[in-house]
């Protein structure tokens, strides 16, 4: 019995570290890294090296984070955090971490590969954010399952609010989306209050839903292990908020909606 439970211990450990992609000596899992540093990367929706300096602040604002430090970003790396591509940080510097020294990235050195201070802030590059903290409004959120609400609730939400929920699971997972709660302004549109869900990790692509009045949404299941939620309220009128709970899930066997 021992050894049964040993080899099925086994079997599941060599199942997390596959979908958690342990690979060439890299611990390559955004979700575990994203948690223990609070450091992350990101390129423009347009793809790699886009942004300017004032756009990656931007992005960075957009998620609730900041401009990593270098020490910040170095903190990260020494526990794993291995990007190779270059991107902005905090004080106008570009460069990326590197963990595991390779002939096509690094130049064959480990450690922060800087390219300095940059004068020209118009360069084009990736970006480092930190976000250690989970905010009441919005975030980026990588557990397993979390409750998700509306600034305030069960009172009422205020006005012009704006918050964007950035899920994450692991890789081969899905996120399903379980409405408890839910009351915000209703008009014919849906242009005044709303929650709009999105099957993707940006607000751009993925549309799967614009949600308004006080009818509970039918749940959400999504095809890939991200997803965004965006809730905004206009200068006027507001009600009870939504409350909702999300949980990853194996992918076999689950639909995308139900």
């Amino acid at each position: 019995m021992r050894i049964l439970a040993l080899l099925c211990t086994l079997a599941l450990l060599l199942q997390e570290v596959q979908a958690w992609g342990y690979r060439n000596g890299i611990f390559h899992n955004s979700i575990w890294l994203e948690q223990a540093a609070g450091v992350y990367h990101r390129e423009s929706r347009k793809g790699r090296y886009q942004l300017t300096y004032n756009e990656a602040k931007a992005v960075c604002k957009y998620e609730g984070g900041k401009l990593a430090t270098y020490k910040q970003l170095e903190a990260a790396r020494q526990i794993g955090f291995h990007v190779c591509a270059a991107g902005w940080f905090s004080s106008g510097r570009v460069g990326y971490p590197i963990v595991k020294a390779g002939a096509n990235c690094g130049f064959g050195k480990v450690g922060i590969v800087d390219y300095g201070h940059r004068l020209n802030k118009s360069e084009k590059w990736d970006v480092y954010c930190y976000n250690p903290d989970k905010k009441e409004c919005g975030g980026v959120l990588t557990d397993q399952q979390r409750v998700i609400q509306s600034p305030g609730f069960p009172e009422e939400y205020q006005d012009e609010q704006i918050c964007y929920w950035h899920i994450r699971v692991r890789l081969g997972q899905k996120i399903h989306l379980h409405f408890q709660d839910f009351d915000v302004e209703d008009d014919t549109a849906c242009l005044a209050d709303y929650l709009e869900v999105y099957d993707s990790y940006d607000d751009v692509s993925g549309f799967a839903g614009r949600f308004c009045g006080d009818g509970l949404p039918d749940d959400i299941i999504s095809t890939g292990n991200v997803m965004t939620l965006k809730f905004l309220s206009d200068s006027s009128v507001t009600a009870g908020g939504f409350k909702l709970k999300y949980t990853a899930v194996n992918s076999k066997g689950v639909t995308k909606y139900h």
